[in-house]
């Protein structure tokens, strides 16, 4: 049986900033019919979880909210109606709760976990059935931890829309989750990837995941020619998961293949109206500009299925914390001291 009460953080609003992130005891939720309790064994952050507090994201929320979309952990009890899953199943949260397949539509839109509805950042959390998959059986808690949002995200930019191919060219922007995950992904579907980073030491980390060129793109302020020069016949890049902003778009203009694909995932490196691109582009270099809202739980679980097959492992910073620690985790990470994924082992 599960304990009455248990340890959890709430963002109770967004006028202070992380100093709106409070550590306090709650009590465990209850199982309805249709739902299941899930012992929360790890977690991962997302530049999402940062902005929430900071009221800079543009998404519904609903505070206070317990903060994180990202989790992993094991099932403990189910509702009498639940027929995916069993006790001791390993699970994984997914982002939207209310996307289940193709589209995403307004109602799913306004369902992410830790924004909306209450997320990871505590012991133990009670989800309808429909929220949660299977977590990979080759990882462990704390990178099963790792997919709901950064993972999934890139599974739809490459298989979302017109699915990466063999032989095919993909271009991933610096060493966050997103990014990491593409990498990984491409690579298993025998694409060629070229990848941006700001430093030799990470360029290298980069080279041992499997990135066939890696450009930094701080020695390099037009690294999107030299990406053009690097690919076949210099045609341009297939795909491209966009996460900088404003000055990487047009980079990425300048490198994208005719028909190829621009997945816009964030803007870690601002937004300035004076730099960004314009729709017109789009025509200019005849692609495709998408925004993408991370995927659907049908996407999740071929996602799973690829993971198994391909025994990818997340990559995951080396640095863990743990829960009592969320906050030392998000300034850890607003400091852009993470390669890959930044986890907190829970349980």
């Amino acid at each position: 049986m599960p304990p009455a009460t248990m340890k959890q953080w709430v963002i109770q609003d967004k006028e202070h900033d992380l100093d709106g992130l409070i550590y306090k005891d709650a009590e465990v939720p209850e199982v309805g019919e249709n739902e299941v309790l899930v012992k929360l064994q790890a977690a991962s952050l997302n530049y999402r979880d940062l902005i929430i507090p900071k009221g800079q994201y543009p998404f519904p929320i609903n505070l206070p909210v317990v903060p994180g979309s990202d989790g992993a952990g094991e099932v403990v009890e189910v509702g009498s109606k639940v027929v995916e899953f069993k006790k001791g199943d390993q699970v994984a949260t997914l982002f939207n709760q209310g996307h289940q397949y193709g589209e995403i539509d307004t109602h799913a839109a306004t369902t992410g976990l830790g924004g909306a509805i209450d997320g990871t950042l505590r012991e133990y959390a009670v989800y309808n059935e429909q929220g949660l998959v299977k977590a990979p059986r080759n990882l462990t808690a704390l990178e099963a931890s790792t997919l709901t949002c950064a993972a999934l995200t890139s599974w739809n930019a490459l298989y979302g829309l017109k699915p990466v191919k063999s032989g095919q060219v993909v271009l991933v922007q610096g060493t966050g989750g997103v990014s990491m995950f593409g990498l990984q992904f491409a690579k298993a579907a025998g694409a060629t990837v070229i990848a941006t980073t700001s430093s030799s030491e990470k360029a290298d980390k980069l080279k041992q995941l499997g990135a066939d060129h890696v450009i930094n793109y701080k020695a390099d302020h037009n690294w999107g020619d030299a990406v053009r020069k690097l690919t076949p016949e210099g045609a341009g890049v297939d795909h491209i998961i966009e996460v900088g902003g404003s000055g990487t778009l047009r980079q990425s203009f300048k490198c994208v293949k005719f028909e190829g694909v621009i997945s816009v995932i964030g803007f870690i490196g601002g937004v300035d109206p004076k730099t960004q691109p314009t729709v017109l582009e789009t025509l200019t270099h005849i692609c495709t500009v998408r925004g993408v809202y991370v995927g659907s739980k049908a996407q999740m679980r071929d996602m799973v299925r690829a993971i198994e097959a391909n025994d990818i492992h997340p990559v995951v910073d080396d640095k863990i914390f743990s829960l009592h620690q969320a906050r030392e985790a998000y300034d850890y990470m607003w400091a852009q001291k993470h390669f890959g994924k930044l986890t907190i082992k829970i349980t």
